[in-house]
């Protein structure tokens, strides 16, 4: 995915297979009951998911690239969306959009962006999904940045961080070095 010269169709496709494993680490800790049931041979105490369907919110447009994957294993999952774009002057983060399922309060919030580089953003999502009343948050990405990290625990201390790799650190620009670039523009091919 690192290379620069992947390809669009290639790195969605390994974007939507990391996520999925990153699905799995994110919702290791679901609260689970027993329901009695009756298997063909016998009755047995069955392990089931407890509470509401967990809501995922993708921080629009690029942690629309890690929805799949994670939907692949969690098929029941409401969606939401928060619209954010990085000033690229201040480099803080401007709300366009948001549209998120009902009673957050009751169900585990899984927040996902591919890179969390300053943490701006993130930690403004998560502004306003506390806002709206979510209170068992993760964030899950692809990538993250020691400064990002950083950012994270000062604004959202309670919120844990799933992520494949931690990174060196951000360049004067607020990328994450070494990185992968821009996943939006790599994952829709607008660079």
């Amino acid at each position: 995915m690192r290379q620069k010269d992947t390809s669009t169709a290639s790195f969605r496709r390994l974007l939507r297979e990391i996520s999925l494993l990153l699905a799995y680490e994110v919702t290791r800790e679901l609260d689970i009951g027993m329901q009695r049931i009756e298997t063909p041979l016998c009755e047995m105490d069955a392990p089931l998911l407890e509470g509401k369907k967990l809501a995922l919110i993708s921080i629009l447009r690029a942690g629309n690239g890690l929805l799949d994957g994670i939907l692949e294993l969690i098929p029941a999952a409401r969606v939401g969306f928060i619209g954010l774009y990085r000033d690229p002057e201040t480099l803080q983060p401007v709300q366009y959009y948001s549209k998120v399922p009902r009673a957050l309060d009751a169900r585990m919030t899984i927040v996902v962006d591919p890179m969390l580089a300053t943490g701006n953003s993130s930690a403004a999502a998560i502004d306003v999904l506390k806002q709206e009343g979510a209170r068992n948050i993760r964030f899950l990405c692809l990538l993250a940045a020691p400064e990002g990290v950083a950012r994270m625990r000062e604004a959202h201390p309670d919120v844990p961080i799933v992520t494949a790799a931690l990174d060196e650190r951000l360049d004067d620009h607020g990328y994450i070095v070494p990185g992968l670039g821009d996943a939006g523009d790599r994952m829709f091919g607008t660079k």
